[in-house]
């Protein structure tokens, strides 16, 4: 699956997830000039959560600091889709939930459509990767074992009840 970012370069660029994954050609970087194709985008914003059935040949997520990740800033052409309850596990938002860089929404959006090698693959460009997916070992199964959007919904509810 070809992975696509808008790079919007309004955070620190040595913590930048996104320029990391470039600069190892693991995702395609665009700037706010240039249109970004359409996909799959990950948006917070949308109205339906990401399931497995959910077909795409590009994800698209937004690389943007969370101060300015409102709706607008997600006006990109696609498919939108948001992320179940996911946990960071990022030096800055660990344990936070919702509150993933780049490579996190990316990889837990890849595990949820079945890209599981694809999502440990830009999972080890970071030190922290490895860790982003033990902690969320059972909502990442459980979402991949899911039909569509409304058993993603019912698991995370069942997930987040259990906590």
């Amino acid at each position: 699956m070809d992975l696509h970012v808008r790079y919007v370069g309004d955070d620190d660029p040595e913590k930048c997830t996104a320029r990391r994954l470039a600069r190892f050609d693991e995702v395609v970087l665009h700037d706010s000039d240039r249109a970004t194709p359409p996909g799959l985008v990950l948006d917070p914003h949308a109205e339906r959560a990401l399931s497995p059935a959910d077909d795409a040949e590009r994800l698209v997520a937004l690389d943007c600091s969370w101060t300015s990740a409102d709706p607008e800033s997600f006006d990109l052409d696609g498919t939108h889709r948001a992320l179940p309850f996911l946990v960071a596990a990022n030096p800055v938002n660990f344990g936070r939930p919702f509150r993933l860089t780049t490579v996190e929404a990316l990889a837990g959006g890849l595990y949820i459509l079945g890209e599981r090698a694809h999502a440990e693959r830009i999972l080890s460009h970071v030190r922290w990767g490895e860790t982003f997916l033990e902690l969320n070992a059972e909502p990442l199964e459980r979402y991949a074992d899911c039909a569509d959007s409304s058993e993603v919904v019912a698991v995370q509810d069942d997930y987040l009840a259990d906590e």
